[in-house]
């Protein structure tokens, strides 16, 4: 795969990671693409026009209010002859203007302008990172359908460390690819479960467990990029909500269920939920308080819906159901055993023995099916998401 005949229109916004746009052009044009550079004012105090323009062998635009270049190349064709408007890096600034529709320079006024895929890639300091007003108008750039690349984790120029950094000009080129691969899924319709599920205990209780969702977000995103129509019914998390699908948000088991049935038929249904087997048999209505006295406090439980088993041994069940295995011991054993019962295609199996996994950014997990138990190596959960898809990919008509 090369970005041959692709023009990507470069923005590069204010930011120390500013001087990384000059190895990032240089690598997509080693990939095969125009590079139509875009240079802020805040970008221009860390790297230079002719930099960029050396590298990319194209004019950098800088002025809004230029007569030549709105003459030779005016901000409604840079907005739409690029086949990937992509900002990077993007600062805080830059984002907020997006969101809000703001257009005070040449680069806010091209992105107003662009009606077709546009991706960003963050970089700042951790903390403007984490602010609820950026986290905030990162999900309604997402919710639009901008593709978000990072940012990663990290040290950071100003000496603190966090998420905010930059990502890699290889990891951006990489994502730049992924973007323009065939899409070999296109035309199915895929159903995933993530997250836990919350079981009310009463107003304020609920029985939960430790998982964070972060599986099961990646692979239905790695489902929507190679093409898919997907539907994620995800339990409560706390992550931005993935662009490009539509996404169902549930708190209990019950719930789940619905939602599953309610997005059916499907060709593929990955369940990576964590279901709670139990739930209380009743919820109170008020708030459990402590008795004087009082030492011990018993419940009963009653089984939730199995969701993993009812979709799989529904009629119209999906071409390829795979559901996930959280196991302390004999991981296999009981993946293998758990294949059989629920009558699904593979299990993904993971050690979870120490509440390893949950939260974490990798896994390690062996994929079981009636043929093999493929132990894979420990990868990323992105990668996890992209390897599980790539057979997905092979194993369907």
């Amino acid at each position: 795969m090369t970005l041959n005949g692709k023009q990507i229109l470069l923005i590069v916004s204010g930011g120390i990671a500013a001087y990384k746009a000059a190895v990032l052009v240089r690598r997509l044009k080693d990939a095969g693409a125009s590079v139509v550079p875009v240079l802020t004012r805040g970008g221009a105090q860390f790297i230079t026009p002719l930099t960029l323009s050396a590298l990319a062998e194209n004019p950098v635009y800088e002025d809004l209010f230029s007569l030549k270049d709105e003459a030779e190349m005016g901000h409604i064709r840079l907005a739409r002859e690029a086949d990937l408007i992509l900002v990077a890096p993007a600062s805080a600034d830059l984002i907020a203007k997006m969101a809000h529709g703001l257009t005070d320079d040449l680069a806010s006024t091209t992105l107003l302008a662009a009606n077709g895929p546009v991706a960003i890639a963050p970089s700042m300091n951790p903390v403007m990172w984490a602010n609820p007003a950026t986290q905030a108008n990162v999900a309604t750039l997402m919710q639009r359908g901008i593709q978000v690349w990072g940012p990663a984790d990290g040290d950071m120029a100003c000496g603190e460390i966090g998420t905010g950094r930059f990502e890699e000009p290889e990891d951006l080129v990489a994502r730049t690819l992924a973007f323009f691969a065939p899409k070999p899924l296109a035309g199915k319709r895929a159903l995933v479960t993530s997250g836990p599920t919350h079981e009310p205990i009463d107003p304020v209780r609920v029985m939960a467990n430790r998982s964070s969702g972060q599986q099961g977000q990646a692979i239905a995103s790695a489902l929507a990029a190679a093409g898919a129509e997907v539907t994620l019914v995800t339990g409560p998390v706390n992550l931005p909500q993935p662009p490009g699908m539509t996404v169902v948000p549930v708190q209990t088991a019950d719930q789940m269920l619905a939602a599953a049935q309610a997005a059916l038929p499907a060709d593929i249904a990955v369940f990576a939920a964590a279901v709670a087997d139990w739930k209380p048999k009743t919820t109170a209505t008020e708030k459990l308080k402590k008795v004087g006295g009082q030492d011990e406090l018993s419940m009963s439980f009653v089984k939730n819906p199995d969701i993993l088993a009812t979709i799989a041994q529904a009629d119209h069940r999906p071409a390829l159901v795979v559901g996930f295995a959280a196991e302390t011991e004999n991981v296999v054993a009981n993946a293998q055993g758990k294949l059989a019962r629920k009558n699904a295609d593979w299990i993904v199996a993971n050690d979870v023995s120490g509440g390893a996994v949950f939260g974490e950014q990798t896994n390690t997990v062996t994929l079981v099916s009636a043929q093999e138990a493929e132990a894979w190596p420990t990868l990323t959960k992105d990668q996890v998401a992209e390897r599980l898809v790539q057979k997905i990919v092979e194993s369907l008509p």
